[in-house]
């Protein structure tokens, strides 16, 4: 497999003049389920960079409900030669987010994880390394559900305590790889339960119309990215 000399952020802000091309890959908080206004957070910022005088960044929303971390890595590749819009072009930085899928306990609370988490781990490094070498990437973390309302569909049962493991894996999975890791769960939980659950949707899974909205700002505010783009 032939792969590409890996860029830095540094030589992306310096080196590249015309607009940027990204690719969102991931479940459904990048899919944007939950927002019939805004169609999610990845949508809502590719609109923003569309307008007449927003810097004409391209953003592609490769989210896929349901999606764990096997199914991303299996499809990350393809996805990404695919998506350079010109002849000889890919596209300059990658944006993950997956992880709460793999934490769900399956029929019951005490149930088997959709994903083992020894499992989990080894892929997720599989996952980031194979993406390094394509071109930078940041990840973007998951939103806390509402224990209340679990099961979703009747069958997945998500809690805090799983969602914590699965994600420090990953947070720190990134930071040995110096990939940049916004961390959702840790910020809205900051805010207290009262604000991060009127901010899901009645399923407790996925935000709602206001959630998403502030999930975009999260990620506008982030530095980061804002020095990326």
């Amino acid at each position: 497999m032939q792969t590409l000399a890996t860029p830095s952020f540094q030589s992306i802000r310096t080196t590249h003049r015309p607009p940027l091309k990204l690719v969102v890959l991931g479940d459904s908080l990048i899919y944007g389920f939950g927002d019939p206004e805004g169609g999610g957070w990845v949508e809502r910022l590719r609109r923003q960079w569309m307008l007449p005088d927003s810097p004409g960044h391209v953003i592609y929303n490769l989210g896929v409900r349901g999606d764990g971390v096997q199914q991303v890595q299996e499809r990350l590749e393809q996805e990404f030669r695919s998506r350079g819009e010109l002849k000889n072009r890919v596209p300059d930085a990658i944006i993950l987010s997956v992880g709460v899928n793999d934490s769900a306990r399956l029929g019951r609370t005490d149930g088997r994880n959709f994903t083992d988490f020894d499992t989990f781990q080894w892929k997720l490094a599989s996952l980031l390394d194979q993406a390094q070498q394509l071109c930078p990437v940041l990840f973007v973390g998951m939103v806390p559900v509402d224990e209340a309302k679990m099961p979703f569909l009747d069958c997945l049962h998500y809690n805090h305590a799983d969602q914590y493991h699965y994600k420090e894996a990953t947070r720190l999975a990134c930071l040995r790889r110096k990939i940049p890791y916004l961390d959702i769960f840790a910020l809205w939980k900051s805010r207290g339960q009262d604000w991060w659950s009127r901010n899901l949707s009645q399923d407790g899974l996925h935000p709602n119309v206001a959630g998403y909205q502030v999930l975009l700002q999260d990620v506008l505010d982030w530095e980061l990215l804002n020095q990326l783009v």
